[in-house]
């Protein structure tokens, strides 16, 4: 064999070993996968999907462990996978609050935006600077319990004082996640009443575009983008009424629910709808359009994903319960 036959042959081989993802194609969903998982919602979005996921499926796999064990065809009845679901469960919880650690930036920012570009109604306004303040007093009682929860703060702190003598405070460590999670509650009602008033105003918009459609020519992306306005409502609210139950439940001493599993359940609904939420706003923009006819007719309800806390309503660290 010649040597540039040699060569051939080896560069032969490696394209088809070395060079073997010459033959896969390129994928939009791929890329709108990496899009979304690179930033830091969209990445929340997946490991809370998985962790109430793992969660909801404890119960059922020891149900079934224990049937198998009823029914003479399992040695034990537990389930030697839930153990470990669990453990994957808590530690996602652990490590969501952890990466919140920084969520009041976001809030300042918006509450600054907001004042330079408020929302299109006055209530909208007043709604929306009582959900940012109301954030600005979670974050701070969420880290606090945090910290205490892994005992990385001591449970009395020392307050120095100019004229007297140091003062000792003690941290409660129950009242402060109970009022963290009532101010998350709080938000979450008040997002209610937000989509009440984007409702309104979407009514609005669809009724102008029905008006002008007998005298105008209206773009098919006009129809396109107001139904993109409904199903992200719907899709908001769902996330919102699933967590409403579990802010209640978490706000009491006693709690609502006497079986985790349905803070399980309520989980995972906000988890999928808050998941397909960030997926759908990370898709590839369209080209830029013609100005819609009906524009300045209504304007427009403030989009979810100018909000920080995005259409999920997710404050990090008890929905990470």
């Amino acid at each position: 064999m010649s040597s540039t036959q040699k060569h051939l042959t080896v560069s032969r081989l490696e394209d088809l070993t070395l060079g073997a993802f010459s033959n896969v194609q390129p994928s939009e969903t791929l890329d709108h996968l990496i899009r979304y998982l690179s930033t830091w919602s969209g990445s929340d979005k997946l490991f809370m999907l998985i962790q109430y996921g793992a969660k909801v499926l404890i119960p059922i796999l020891q149900a079934r462990a224990r049937l198998q064990h009823r029914a003479g065809v399992r040695a034990e009845p537990t389930s030697s996978l839930a153990p470990k679901l669990a453990k994957l469960a808590s530690t996602i919880s652990d490590a969501r609050t952890l990466w919140g650690i920084w969520g009041l930036l976001p809030i300042i920012q918006w509450l600054i935006a907001m004042e330079r570009s408020p929302p299109p109604t006055r209530r909208l306004h007043s709604i929306e600077r009582t959900q940012g303040w109301s954030m600005l007093a979670f974050y701070p009682l969420q880290h606090i319990s945090y910290f205490r929860t892994h005992e990385l703060i001591p449970k009395t702190l020392s307050l120095p004082s100019l004229f007297q003598k140091p003062r000792q405070v003690t941290i409660n460590d129950t009242a402060i996640g109970l009022w963290s999670t009532r101010l998350w509650a709080a938000y979450v009602v008040l997002q209610l009443v937000h989509l009440r008033e984007d409702r309104i105003l979407l009514l609005k918009r669809q009724r102008a575009l029905n008006r002008l459609s007998p005298r105008a020519q209206l773009q098919p992306q006009e129809r396109t983008e107001l139904a993109r306005r409904w199903d992200a409502w719907y899709n908001e609210l769902a996330v919102n009424l699933s967590f409403l139950p579990m802010t209640i439940h978490w706000s009491l001493e006693k709690g609502v629910f006497k079986n985790d599993i349905w803070t399980s359940l309520f989980g995972l609904a906000a988890a999928v709808a808050s998941f397909r939420s960030g997926w759908k706003a990370t898709a590839q923009p369209h080209p830029t359009e013609p100005p819609s006819l009906i524009e300045s007719a209504v304007e427009e309800p403030l989009a979810a994903s100018e909000k920080p806390l995005g259409s999920s309503g997710d404050a990090g660290g008890y929905a990470a319960q």
